[in-house]
């Protein structure tokens, strides 16, 4: 949770930001042009998008909410704003933010919006991954009428962050198949570690 931050969020960056359809929708045009959000459109992102296009529409239709935490969201009695900083390559994006969707659909007080990293870097570098990466995806809860930061999470389950970077650390492994890893792990969570995560920061706010 982040209470020191100084935000650089503004109501305009709020007002011009995607809502999750919208998001999804302009991921999967520049998609068919062969482009993607930022424009790098390498071979790479490209393939990454185009999974990226097939996990969100997946979890979209199959994903569940928990049962507590479907509680504790809809017992939420504040205006908030969750403000969502990827990108559409962004994997764990992909297999995070319809999870976050949908708990924010089970309470009217709550807003989801989404902005891409590299459109504003300023407030991509106010929420730093211990104070020096710019990982996504990046949640950041705000009230609603103040823009006060109440806190953020991100840019994955701890624990899975940590034996994502020790795997990737090490030349038997390697960052493609440490990759590869992370993925299975998250088909098999089904999103559940996301969301307790996440809803530990929602409880402290």
């Amino acid at each position: 949770m982040s209470t020191t931050i100084i935000s650089p969020i503004t109501q305009d960056i709020i007002d011009q930001a995607y809502s999750y359809s919208t998001f999804n929708s302009i991921v999967e045009k520049l998609f068919e042009r062969d482009e993607v959000t930022d424009q790098n459109n390498t071979e790479s992102n490209l393939n990454y998008t185009k999974l990226n296009i097939q996990r969100s529409s997946r979890w979209d239709k199959r994903g569940i909410i928990l049962t507590e935490v479907e509680e504790m969201i809809r017992n939420i009695n504040r205006s908030q704003t969750w403000l969502v900083i990827t990108e559409g390559w962004c994997g764990d994006s992909a297999q995070i933010l319809p999870f976050i969707n949908k708990m924010a659909e089970l309470n009217s007080l709550i807003t989801l919006k989404v902005i891409l990293r590299n459109e504003y870097p300023e407030v991509m570098d106010a929420f730093l991954t211990d104070g020096k990466s710019r990982s996504i995806p990046k949640v950041i809860v705000l009230d609603t009428e103040t823009l006060e930061v109440l806190g953020d999470w991100g840019p994955r389950p701890l624990e899975t962050q940590k034996r994502y970077l020790d795997e990737r650390g090490k030349p038997e492994i390697g960052a493609k198949e440490a990759a590869k890893n992370l993925h299975i792990w998250y088909a098999r969570d089904k999103g559940k570690t996301s969301q307790n995560e996440f809803a530990s920061v929602l409880m402290q706010v």
